[in-house]
């Protein structure tokens, strides 16, 4: 694929979805940083009904230790794997108030030394709560990039490092949101929606269906 082209296909994403963004709910990069880290394997609705019921009670790092480990517990046990997601959730709280003074700090080497946060979440927090062009590599933007040939690999960070060098600067810091948001509502995995897509023309996918 050629840069013209990827410029057409995000020009594209960008005029189908002016302002695209997270389909997680939150206000503060704590409260993202909370949500994310809730969000491995649940679905972002889930994940937004369950700090509905958080957030009010405690949005803060300080907040949650007050909670305690029980009591963060309670607020999301409709989550998979809240056991593990609360204790790490707990740890990062604390060491957010120990050694970030209760703010969730802004580089990749201090957001991945906090339990649960890989390089996935810290990418997601670096552009979605900071506007930094990252882009964080999800099962949906994979799939995306290389079924389209936007940017093939065999492995997330391969894909990411491509993105990262082919994706045209102007559309850096939205990239993750437009391939995320592709793939969730039309790049479909088992029967993608290409008769209904703004790029099929663009895409080179061999094995395209008319499916709108």
């Amino acid at each position: 694929m050629n840069a013209h082209k990827r410029h057409q296909i995000f020009a594209r994403l960008r005029e189908h979805t002016p302002k695209p963004t997270t389909e997680l709910a939150w206000t503060t990069p704590f409260e993202l940083l909370t949500a994310v880290l809730l969000s491995a394997q649940a679905t972002d609705v889930g994940v937004n009904k369950a700090c509905a019921r958080l957030f009010p009670v405690a949005n803060t790092p300080q907040a949650i230790l007050a909670l305690g480990l029980d009591g963060l517990k309670e607020h999301i046990r409709t989550i998979g794997l809240y056991n593990t997601k609360a204790e790490n959730l707990m740890k990062t709280c604390r060491m957010l108030v120990e050694q970030h003074g209760g703010e969730v700090p802004q580089t990749r080497a201090d957001l991945e030394a906090l339990p649960g946060v890989g390089r996935k979440t810290a990418n997601v927090i670096l552009n979605t709560a900071f506007g930094q062009p990252t882009i964080a590599v999800d099962t949906h933007i994979f799939r995306v990039s290389n079924r389209t040939r936007i940017a093939t690999g065999k492995n997330v960070v391969e894909v990411e490092q491509k993105l990262l060098r082919h994706v045209p600067r102007e559309f850096r810091r939205d990239a993750h949101h437009w391939l995320i948001l592709h793939g969730r509502y039309t790049c479909l995995a088992r029967k993608p929606r290409c008769g209904s897509c703004v790029i099929e023309d663009l895409c080179e996918f061999p094995d395209k269906l008319d499916i709108a």
